[in-house]
Formats: C-alpha cells, structure tokens, sequence
C-alpha cells in the first residue's frame, strides 16, 4: 500500500507541484503563516492593540490569504498536468523517490511538517476569525454605521455583556442566520444603501426568556427600589432639586404570586402595535390566573382589534434600550452636573450647556469643537471674572457637555435627541403611558390602571434637600 502511495499519488504530486502557481501559493501561505503566528505571539506575550482593523487584517483577511495560498498549490498542479498532457509529455513514469536520499528525506520531512503546520494555523486562524467577528470591538468599532449604538454600549450598563449574548441565538441556525444577515448588512455598507438612524432591531430580537432571563431571574426581581433623581434649574445658581421615587419593582415571589410592576407585566399580556418602534399600542389582552382574558382597546379603534404583529409581552417591551440607552438632553446634562463632571457652581452652566448641546451641528467633530469655544466665549463676553477665577472649571465643563452629546447625538448618523425612545417611564416618552393613558377600555366599560402608586410612590417631588433623605441619611449633592 505504502509503495502504491509512493508511486501513484506521492511521485505525481511533486513531479507536477513543480510549476510557478504552485509555488506562488506555498510561498503566499508560508508568508501569511508566519506573519499571523508573530501577530499571535506579539498578542499573547506582548501589549494587546485595540485597533479594530488590525483585527480585521490578521483575524479574517490574512487567513483568507493564507487559504488562498493552499488553494493555488492543486491549481498549479491541475494546469501544469493538463498542459504536458496536452503536448504528450506526461513520463510514462515519474521520477522515483529514492528514501535513502538523506536530502529528499529532509525535504520530505519539511513537507510533512508544512502540512501539519498549515493545518493547525487554519484551524487556529478560523477560531480566532469566528471569535473575533463575535466582539463587541468587531461589531461597534470596525463598522463606522454602528458608532452610536457602540458608543451608548460602551456607557451602559450591559458595557460587559457581548453583543452576540443578546443578538445571536446559540447553534449552527443562529449563527448562519446572523452570518448571513451580516452579509447583507456588509453589501449595504459597501453601496451606501443603509439607512440613517440605523433602526432598533425590535422584530429581530430573540424572546427575552432567551436573553434576559439568561441572568436576570424573575423569581429574584421581588423588592422595592428608592430612585433619587437630581434636577438643576436654569437660573444663575443651577439650583439643585430632588425627586424621590419609591419603585415597586415586584416580581415573582417564592409563592407565585405576581407583584409590582415586573410581576404584573410578567403575567400574560398580549399586544398588538402599529408602528415599527411599538409606541403605538392601541389593543391590549391580559389573560388573568384562572384564565379569563379581558381586552382593552383606545376608543379609536370602535371594538374592532387592529392589524398586526399579536405579541406576548417580555422585558424588552419596556426594557428596548437596555444596552444602548440614549438620554434625552435635559436627563443628560442633569446627570453630568450631579456626578459632578459639569461643575454647577459655574452660574448659568445648565441654560447656556442645554442651548449648545441642542444646537445644531452637521458634524460630531464640529460638535467638538463649537461646544467648549461657545461656553467659554458665553464666560469670556458675560462673565469674564468666573472665566479668571475658574479657567480650569469652564475647560472641564466643556468636554463634559462634548461627552454629554458625543454619548447620545450623532449627525452623521441622523441620530440627534430623542431619535430613539426609551419605553422605561413616562417622563420623557409615552412609556407607561402607551397603555396607562386612561383611553383603553374593556367592553365592560374598566380601564387599564392610572393609579400612580400601582407602581411607585412619590416621596418628594423637585424639593431642595428633601426631608425624607436626611431621615434616610443621605444627604444630596455631597459626591
């Protein structure tokens, strides 16, 4: 068996390998072969880069090379065997392998060694591929399109969940799914056809019992939350305020029984909305424990259920931007001055912030630009001795309000404020209010619940350093 290998497969495959294609291609795959294994080195012993096209080059183009290179080994040998056989050259037989020619065993040995080579650097090289087009580096930083989803990823608090956790279901089926949707995706990229604000992937999500569920556990929702919330008003001193809200959040508890506002939400409840965001509920169905069901539709719709999408509600309903939240301008710019990154003893900094943060800029690079030259100038013209006295407060505002708007808006994108609503709450968008907005009524003439303290309680509402935080022990505004 040994000697018919030799002769009818070993011998022919050198005699033909020995053309310039065929030994382009080994040269092309040595080259790809050692540069990936150095850049594996250098990552393994050395620093990590962080560049998202260095990835691209050494994860998925130069493995391609590589395989090409392989690939052009059999083609040199196709060509050059058809070529002789056309010109009648083929040797009746090749030229033997003499074993006890101590150079060919040494080139034999090469050979051997290349092709195990060869076959664990493809191997590694198509893992390292597959588990770098999985990163949230690949999916945000390679792809300029996704920039503001990446951005308000990298500030939420799902920043150490992948993206592939909550968009790729597991099996061979997910991932061909997504491969293939991520294709399609890459050619719109290619012929600037993708539209602009990307929008949210709402239909496409997978069941929140397969995403959300996979860490948070309902059974464990049970409880009460205090959420203190600071607001700064547009007068010279950004005189602070606090609300006090008291969340019930509920859940499921050790007996089944559904509570607060996760455990009713958490019950049986269908849906059905009218536009590609789900803001627009006018039908709703609950399905109640002894498996009655009542419906409650808006008054426009005269008894008659709607056309679309019958939806079970899951987290995700009001929960659509856990991941990737953008803040509406007022929310944001309260939020820097109470963590204290825009400092509010600068007089006027919330007015005059809001005004350019809501100014219209083409770019994001103009946006970094105008923002802290339109606070300083404001300082400079109104205020010249706060500008003296605190140079280094109004530097350190300005790149706050640059990370505010470079965080949440995005011209190039289309993505300015409010662009995507966020379905937690009812303050800045419809939210609660989708349903809870006194317009959905059964047939038997009740409607769903407008009752505030179903769901939260309000303890102080806008109150300078409320009693209830002091009796609580905390004290507002100290960071």
């Amino acid at each position: 068996m040994t000697q018919r290998f030799r002769e009818n497969w070993v011998r022919p495959a050198l005699f033909f390998g020995n053309n310039p294609i065929s030994l382009a291609g080994g040269a092309i795959t040595s080259a790809a072969g050692v540069t990936m294994i150095g850049y594996w080195l250098v990552e393994l012993f050395g620093r990590p880069n962080d560049n998202p096209y260095l990835g691209i080059i050494f994860f998925l183009i130069l493995p391609a090379v590589f395989v090409l290179g392989l690939l052009l080994i059999p083609v040199g040998v196709f060509f050059r065997r058809r070529k002789l056989q056309q010109e009648g050259q083929v040797p009746a037989e090749f030229p033997k392998i003499d074993l006890n020619d101590r150079m060919f065993r040494h080139g034999l040995d090469i050979v051997l060694v290349a092709t195990i080579v060869n076959l664990l650097v493809v191997s590694m090289a198509s893992y390292r591929g597959a588990a770098y087009m999985d990163s949230p580096q690949f999916c945000g930083s390679s792809c300029h399109v996704m920039h503001p989803e990446y951005s308000a990823y990298k500030v939420s608090a799902h920043s150490h969940v992948d993206c592939v956790a909550c968009h790729i279901g597991s099996g061979a089926e997910s991932y061909f799914k997504a491969k293939v949707n991520g294709t399609k995706q890459l050619i719109e990229v290619s012929f600037n056809r993708y539209p602009k604000p990307i929008p949210s992937p709402v239909m496409n999500l997978r069941p929140a019992r397969e995403i959300c569920e996979g860490c948070h556990t309902p059974a464990k929702f049970v409880g009460e939350k205090l959420l203190v919330k600071s607001t700064f008003a547009d007068d010279e001193k950004n005189t602070e305020t606090q609300s006090v809200v008291l969340l019930h959040l509920g859940g499921i508890d050790s007996l089944s029984h559904l509570t607060g506002i996760h455990g009713v939400h958490l019950g049986h409840i269908e849906y059905i909305a009218t536009d590609p965001t789900r803001t627009a509920i006018p039908w709703v169905e609950r399905t109640y424990t002894d498996g009655s069901k009542t419906a409650f539709a808006t008054s426009s719709l005269k008894g008659v259920a709607p056309q679309g999408e019958r939806r079970v509600m899951d987290c995700i309903d009001c929960h659509n931007r856990a991941a990737h939240t953008m803040q509406t301008a007022e929310d944001a710019l309260n939020r820097a001055m109470a963590e204290g990154a825009i400092s509010p003893e600068l007089p006027w900094v919330h007015k005059q912030g809001l005004a350019l943060l809501k100014a219209d800029y083409k770019t994001e690079d103009e946006a970094r630009q105008k923002i802290p030259e339109g606070l300083t100038q404001f300082y400079r013209n109104d205020h010249p001795e706060i500008l003296a006295q605190h140079p280094d407060l109004v530097k350190s505002a300005g790149a706050g309000l640059v990370q505010v708007f470079t965080t949440n808006a995005f011209p190039d994108m289309k993505v300015t404020w409010g662009t995507h609503p966020n379905h937690i709450g009812h303050m800045s968008y419809p939210g609660c209010f989708r349903c809870h907005d006194g317009d959905h009524v059964a047939q038997n003439g009740k409607s769903l619940t407008q009752d505030c303290a179903v769901c939260h309680n309000l303890l102080a509402v806008d109150e300078a350093k409320p009693k209830v935080l002091a009796d609580l022990g905390i004290q507002p505004g100290v960071k």
